[in-house]
């Protein structure tokens, strides 16, 4: 490991992270929209982490370790109101993986969730998304056989045993499904364009 006091860093950011997550579940806030307190959380790691990206390029294993590799990848998934850094991001990791300094899941859940911030077909089926009749499921993909052929092909279970768990986990975390479908939607789609995902 090059960068020992940067990986703890980026381990900080993403203990904040978690333990902020861990809160908002305890008082049964988590996907209540997009808390204020988590969205401000978000932006400051994204900031935070893209000034270290531009100090030592992606944070691979060799440079950070395995522990800071993972929360950084977890800080990028998680700062979904900026699209130019995700974009940026998942282009570094996609190198990182060919240069086989990064697991191919990691990139499969950002390709994915980029996909779905623009209206597009995810390729994993890794996002999930209220519908209107109260359930989480994947948002939009491609192909049911395809994406199960692409999932194993990356060592992930199929997406119709994976909806289980995410149903599973929702109702362990006291989630619940928003009472207005499409105001929610129409909200989302606001958002979607406020912070750049859509035009």
């Amino acid at each position: 490991m090059k960068y020992k006091s940067i990986a703890d860093k980026i381990i900080g950011l993403k203990n904040a992270d978690l333990k902020l997550r861990d809160k908002l579940i305890q008082n049964g806030q988590l996907g209540k929209g997009y808390n204020e307190e988590m969205k401000q959380l978000h932006n400051r790691n994204a900031e935070i982490l893209n000034e270290i990206i531009d100090k030592i390029g992606y944070p691979t294993i060799d440079k950070v370790g395995e522990e800071a590799n993972e929360a950084a990848w977890l800080i990028i998934q998680h700062s979904i109101g900026q699209p130019h850094f995700m974009r940026k991001c998942v282009k570094l990791l996609e190198r990182a993986v060919i240069e086989n300094k990064r697991n191919t899941i990691n990139l499969a859940y950002l390709t994915d969730r980029i996909a779905s911030f623009e209206g597009k077909p995810q390729l994993y089926g890794t996002q999930f998304d209220w519908n209107e009749n109260g359930e989480l499921s994947p948002n939009r993909f491609d192909d049911l056989t395809k994406v199960n052929q692409r999932r194993k092909s990356i060592g992930l279970n199929t997406l119709e045993e994976q909806t289980e768990i995410i149903r599973r986990r929702a109702k362990d975390e006291n989630q619940v499904a928003p009472i207005d479908f499409e105001k929610r939607k129409k909200e989302v789609e606001e958002w979607k364009k406020s912070v750049g995902w859509k035009k």
